[in-house]
């Protein structure tokens, strides 16, 4: 008799959670409708306040350029080239330079990282390796790919090392009790527990990548949104800086979904964050 009065019970519970959780996904639907509608208008508004403030006057559009002017330019690149060659190649270069610093400055500074952060002996002189490191590479540099590597080196690196220090002792102790060698404490323990400051030194490490190939770009190449950039310069064209600066944005986001997409990958393990308006 108590089973039939308990089974409708866990049944209307069960039917009261699903239509809870639907609620609750149309409520988070409609909300990322009314921050994407939000920030549309804050563009068109932007927009048109800045076509409006330049209204054709040919000595501000060489100062501060247009949105008609930006938008005319990049069809012309794209239907036509630029002077440099097409469109296609300038992008494929300067990626190409900030991809490949990209994965060696990460791999270089994951290495030292953990390793300065596992071995105390090498971590004790950090700040003196830290000034090698410039010399080494960070003065006379000529190539793109090594700007890059600098630049990423050490963003990784710092956040490497700090991961390494933030694991919890009492872990590593126990699992060094339980016959745990140096190197398995290390990938099993010390890895998984470092790596969620590894990955949050990316997303602001390929921004630097990007800013180092166009700067190295800038300063000497016959390639490369950076030439592209110091060209449109040298000619008051600042609608084609503009666009440059546009096109570097978009790389910039999608490489953010990229690597927003490989960490929800890599750390599926962790507790889902809480969000939204009531929490």
């Amino acid at each position: 008799m108590s089973t039939d009065v308990a089974q409708p019970t866990a049944t209307g519970e069960s039917t009261e959670s699903s239509e809870n959780q639907r609620a609750y996904r149309a409520m988070l639907r409609r909300r990322r409708l009314l921050v994407r509608l939000t920030q549309f208008a804050v563009l068109i508004v932007l927009l048109g306040g800045w076509q409006l403030f330049v209204g054709g006057d040919s000595r501000k559009v060489i100062l501060y350029g247009e949105p008609s002017g930006i938008a005319n330019q990049l069809r012309t690149w794209v239907e036509h080239g630029t002077a440099l060659g097409s469109l296609g190649d300038q992008i494929r270069v300067t990626l190409e330079e900030a991809i490949i610093g990209f994965f060696i400055g990460t791999a270089l500074g994951i290495v030292c990282g953990i390793a300065l952060g596992r071995i105390r002996f090498l971590a004790d002189p950090r700040i003196v390796l830290g000034s090698v490191f410039i010399l080494a590479f960070g003065l006379g540099i000529e190539s793109k790919i090594l700007l890059v590597i600098v630049l990423v080196f050490f963003g990784v690196f710092f956040n490497a090392f700090q991961g390494v220090r933030e694991v919890d002792r009492n872990l590593i102790a126990n699992a060094t009790i339980l016959g745990g060698s140096r190197w398995q404490v290390t990938r099993h323990v010390v890895l998984p527990s470092a790596f969620t400051w590894i990955i949050a030194s990316l997303h602001v490490s390929f921004g630097f990548a990007l800013i180092g190939a166009i700067v190295g770009e800038f300063l000497g190449a016959s390639q490369g949104l950076g030439r592209l950039i110091r060209d449109a310069q040298g000619t008051f064209n600042a609608n084609g800086v503009w666009a440059a600066m546009l096109i570097m944005g978009i790389v910039a986001l999608t490489a953010e979904w990229f690597i927003t997409r490989l960490e929800n990958r890599l750390l599926r393990w962790r507790p889902p964050q809480l969000s939204g308006p009531d929490l």
